[in-house]
């Protein structure tokens, strides 16, 4: 199989085909979940598709799989952690549980807090060989550190300041990432949005950023309407998607002429 090209097919029947075994340095995707695991008339292998992710995943590779769970009947359904611990089973580590915020989701009318995040899952085939941690400014960067306070006699609260070694400018983001969802903050590509269920590009980059390099090659056997696939040639690497819908296809291949 080719290297950035998007396959219409069954994702287990396009990876069965994939050779050579442990291949793929990373996999971004967002599978539909549920009762949206009848996707757009077809439905999906779970257990064949995990085990087909083990064998195509590098020593060392990384899988992030972003999900959430549906209520019904009044109940959560819990699969996304039921997928979790079968990813564990046949072999994967849980490297970490991330989770992706919604700024703005969509508002719903039920008896519980507003749903405004998805599971992102990030396995690994034994310790990850990658990771460039995604930094952000720091709110005292360049300021003195206090290493302890001592309350005194007269009530005061007093800090005491250590050497004068400066605060970093930068600290690592923590394991939740927000970002502003839907139309024309997703994607600026119009026509991605002909696809009904997107994730934000800057998610898809991030996490290429963090667990890949550039010259490695990208999966996503649910490539919808090509956002891992751009993110993944923007950022310099190879991708490989996979995707049973024809009319998917064509949307995420007008996507990618966009930019070639």
């Amino acid at each position: 199989m080719k290297k950035n090209h998007i396959y219409c097919i069954d994702n287990v029947a396009g990876l069965r085909q994939y050779t050579p075994d442990e291949s793929i340095d990373l996999t971004v995707t967002s599978p539909p979940y549920d009762r949206l695991r009848k996707y757009h008339g077809y439905i999906f292998d779970f257990p064949n598709l995990a085990r087909e992710l083990y064998r195509v995943t590098k020593p060392g590779g990384v899988v992030v799989w972003i999900v959430a769970d549906q209520t019904i009947e009044g109940t959560e359904t819990g699969t996304s952690f039921r997928q979790a611990l079968y990813f564990k089973k046949i072999g994967f580590l849980l490297h970490d549980t991330m989770i992706y915020q919604k700024r703005n989701p969509v508002p719903s009318n039920q008896m519980r807090y507003q749903s405004s995040f998805e599971y992102m899952f990030v396995f690994s085939k034994g310790r990850p060989n990658t990771f460039h941690p995604i930094k952000e400014p720091t709110k005292y960067g360049g300021k003195q550190e206090f290493h302890g306070r001592k309350r005194l006699a007269n009530g005061q609260l007093v800090r005491y300041k250590n050497s004068g070694k400066p605060i970093k400018a930068m600290k690592v983001r923590c394991n939740v990432w927000t970002y502003n969802v839907g139309y024309q903050h997703s994607s600026r590509d119009q026509i991605a949005f002909e696809h009904p269920a997107i994730f934000p590009e800057a998610l898809a980059a991030d996490h290429i950023l963090s667990w890949s390099n550039p010259g490695e090659v990208v999966l996503d056997p649910f490539i919808g309407s090509g956002t891992t696939a751009k993110m993944a040639i923007l950022n310099n690497r190879y991708y490989v998607g996979f995707e049973v819908s024809r009319e998917y296809v064509k949307i995420a291949n007008k996507r990618m002429s966009s930019i070639k």
